[in-house]
């Protein structure tokens, strides 16, 4: 079973959307983790826009990087500069993406203008997922 890590800063808005949709998309044949450097708690807004797209993230938690399981990923996704400048070591055999991704708790006006900031985030990271499972036969693809 191939097996995918997303990390961000926090562990709370853009890998668990992408752990999210990477469990929707990429099916039961996959194992899908997501993880931060820190752990800043499950944000509130990011559950709210992918409850709009009928998935249910709201029993997720903020979880440290796990190594044994980023040691035996296949793919490791990081979504922010920070995950990617501070991710440990992994093995030659773990396969990097990275999304620089804008994070949406960086948001500033009003609820619906920083909604709005979630939504974009989150369907860039649906569209890169659904590319992913396009490309995934091709494994060499992904580097």
């Amino acid at each position: 079973m191939k097996q995918i890590y997303f990390l961000c800063t926090g562990n709370s808005c853009r890998s668990q959307m992408a752990e999210g949709f990477a469990k929707k998309i990429l099916g039961d044949q996959w194992r899908v983790a997501s993880a931060g450097i820190e752990t800043h708690g499950l944000n509130q807004r990011a559950v709210k826009v992918m409850a709009e797209k009928q998935i249910d993230i709201s029993k997720n938690n903020s979880k440290l990087i796990d190594l044994q399981y980023l040691n035996t990923s296949d793919l490791v996704v990081t979504l922010c500069g920070d995950a990617r400048d501070r991710c440990p070591v992994t093995p030659a055999t773990v396969r990097k993406l990275h999304w620089p991704l804008p994070d949406p708790a960086q948001a500033q006006g009003s609820e619906t203008e920083i909604l709005q900031v979630f939504r974009k985030v989150r369907d860039e990271i649906e569209q890169r997922i659904k590319q992913l499972a396009q490309t995934k036969n091709r494994f060499n693809d992904w580097t």
